[in-house]
């Protein structure tokens, strides 16, 4: 029997049970023929459950397979996607990093160049000060030179002699101190001023 034949031929175990063999002369032993095909039929029905069971298991894992699958097919999108994400993000934090630092390196040229101004500002004050300062000095110096010379001409000088007359031309030639002291000496004194009374004062108030 070629495939086609068996292709086309479907024989189940209602089919082998019905099945009529005829009666010829000298034919096979009917009870052991009815009794082979009961048990062709009970295997025909034996197979039939197996396949049947088969098919199921087999249909079960095509849909297993087929829902790995899709979750092969879901998970390798998600791990595409994720990638992405991923790329994205780090893109994302380095973009934000960069910016980051540009910012902080600018606040920190702004601060650095206040400082900068800060301390210029402290010199140019403190060499003010420093000039003030010697100015002061040199002043304060000149000052006490002249008061030291005026001291060492004071020292310097010799004790007048009030006892004795002189000439006008020596009296001319005296020290400052000795002249001043001549003309203290020969000042007449001042008339006493009279005290005033009670009258004066009433008298003013009016």
């Amino acid at each position: 029997m070629t495939d086609e034949h068996f292709q086309g031929f479907h024989l189940t175990a209602l089919d082998v049970r019905r099945y009529d063999f005829g009666n010829a002369l000298r034919g096979y032993d009917r009870a052991r023929v009815d009794q082979f095909r009961e048990q062709v039929a009970e295997e025909f029905e034996r197979l039939a459950r197996v396949n049947q069971e088969l098919e199921t298991k087999a249909r079960n894992f095509h849909e297993q397979l087929k829902s790995f699958r899709d979750r092969d097919k879901a998970l390798n999108e998600a791990l595409v996607s994720a990638q992405q994400l991923r790329g994205e993000i780090r893109e994302q934090a380095e973009r934000e990093a960069q910016l980051i630092v540009r910012e902080a390196q600018g606040e920190a040229e702004r601060q650095l160049q206040a400082v900068r101004d800060e301390v210029r500002r402290a010199e140019e004050e403190l060499q003010a000060l420093w000039r003030t300062r010697r100015s002061y000095l040199a002043q304060l110096r000149h000052h006490l030179e002249r008061q030291l010379s005026d001291l060492n001409a004071a020292e310097s000088e010799a004790m007048p002699d009030f006892s004795t007359p002189r000439s006008t031309t020596t009296q001319r030639n005296d020290p400052p101190v000795a002249r001043e002291l001549r003309d203290l000496r020969d000042m007449p004194p001042r008339p006493a001023a009279p005290t005033p009374s009670w009258l004066d004062a009433v008298e003013e108030g009016q």
